[in-house]
């Protein structure tokens, strides 16, 4: 049975002001219509890791699953608050701040799905990206993204960008799964030129602990790409793959790549 846990407080951090994707800078996001900058979903959901790990340890890096979809934003400075309340063997996760932000679920795996690397192709991202188009995430299109890795610096720096203070990372050099989200997210801005564009939701299977230094790449396939209340989505369904032959985790990632404002622009 999973225990009940405190609220986790987050002092949120804009980790992308200076980003291609201008929805992260306060001037461009009000355009649409937010109160500032947005802080990228995928450190949101790295904020829902934290009570997953202080549920099961070590365990869920290496065979947690955990589901986001970010509802309202999430801005610099602001304190919110990650509620974990028990759900059978699982957890119900939130984000508050005042309203809810994020909401989502974690558990952990009791027997791993395999993956054939032969199934998900090794695609290399584009060598020359293109302005967003109709073909740029046509569905089943195979996309990769460019091989990236975190030294043991740039790992320490990802856990105080994400407000991180777990011992675990450290005391047993793995890398925070939130890295993983952020190879996801690569898959799209490594492929096409995009305008200001959104995170909407992720699903993540972990299937093994990554450490600094791995080599991390994402092979995905688009699922889906279309159109909902004016804004544009793409759907992807990836494999992140270490040093080109472990498999760390298996996504589902969303995203509104083209919001309606820029569709009827």
């Amino acid at each position: 049975m999973t225990k009940r846990l405190e609220p986790y407080r987050v002092a949120a951090f804009n980790t992308a002001k200076a980003s291609e994707n201008k929805m992260h800078d306060d001037s461009v996001a009000r355009n649409f219509g937010f109160s500032g900058g947005l802080v990228p979903g995928v450190d949101v959901l790295a904020y829902m890791v934290h009570p997953a790990v202080a549920q099961w340890g070590r365990a869920f890096l290496e065979r947690g699953l955990i589901e986001a979809r970010f509802t309202r934003p999430v801005y610099d400075s602001e304190t919110v608050l990650v509620t974990a309340e028990p759900a059978g063997d699982g957890l119900t996760l939130g984000v508050t701040g005042g309203e809810l932000r994020a909401s989502g679920s974690a558990s952990l795996t009791a027997e791993l799905p395999t993956f054939s690397l032969e199934d998900f192709p090794d695609t290399a991202a584009v060598s020359r990206r293109l302005p967003v188009d109709a073909d740029s995430y046509r569905q089943d299109k195979w996309l990769g993204s460019a091989p990236r890795c975190w030294p043991p610096d740039a790992a320490a720096e990802y856990l105080a960008e994400v407000r991180e203070a777990d011992p675990i990372y450290a005391r047993e050099g793995l890398m925070h799964p939130g890295v993983l989200q952020r190879v996801m997210n690569k898959v799209l801005v490594d492929n096409a030129i995009m305008g200001p564009w959104i995170h909407v939701g992720s699903r993540m299977q972990l299937l093994a602990a990554a450490v600094p230094d791995d080599e991390l790449v994402a092979r995905a396939r688009v699922t889906a790409n279309y159109e909902k209340k004016g804004h544009r989505f793409v759907e992807l369904d990836a494999l992140i793959v270490a040093n080109g032959i472990t498999p760390v985790a298996h996504c589902q990632h969303v995203a509104i790549y083209q919001p309606r404002e820029v569709v009827a622009a």
